[in-house]
């Protein structure tokens, strides 16, 4: 995944160390329900669509430009549902990052999906019922993006 230029210049001065970070995750449907994932380039695997705000960017922005960019679908928000601090990651660099992600539920509004950037493999719709190998948190948001009651996610699997 490509690093942003604002991330390289606070890397120049920090290091390694631990960068606490904001992070967007969108939930995209479209008319017919079905959900939008990317194949992601660097692990492979199928995911949600998501990225990082550019400094001063509004993480609902952020959630529709990085939709466009990596999907060319092109979408609206119609509300938050869920907001989350994620478990640190160490990349392969050796760089560490968390995220505070804000998960967005979408709606398509046009365009059509295709592999648009070089973070993802394959780009597709998928019925809800038939997801491809997702993680737990992945499969989580998609089912809270589909209620409207209040949950909470526990990544401990505490409570």
């Amino acid at each position: 995944m490509p690093t942003p230029d604002f991330i390289h210049t606070i890397r120049a001065s920090a290091g390694r160390q631990l960068l606490w970070l904001p992070g967007v995750t969108a939930v995209v449907f479209d008319d017919q329900g079905r959900v939008l994932l990317g194949r992601r380039s660097d692990t492979r695997r199928w995911s949600l669509i998501g990225g990082i705000p550019e400094p001063g960017e509004q993480p609902a922005v952020c959630a529709v430009r990085e939709v466009e960019e990596e999907t060319a679908v092109r979408c609206v928000v119609e509300r938050v549902i869920l907001v989350q601090a994620l478990k640190p990651v160490t990349y392969e660099n050796g760089d560490v990052c968390q995220f505070m992600d804000i998960t967005f539920r979408c709606r398509a509004v046009g365009g059509e999906a295709r592999v648009n950037d070089d973070e993802s493999l394959d780009v597709d719709w998928f019925e809800v019922d038939s997801l491809p190998d997702l993680d737990e948190f992945g499969v989580f948001r998609i089912k809270q993006a589909l209620s409207d009651a209040p949950t909470w996610f526990d990544p401990t699997g505490s409570s």
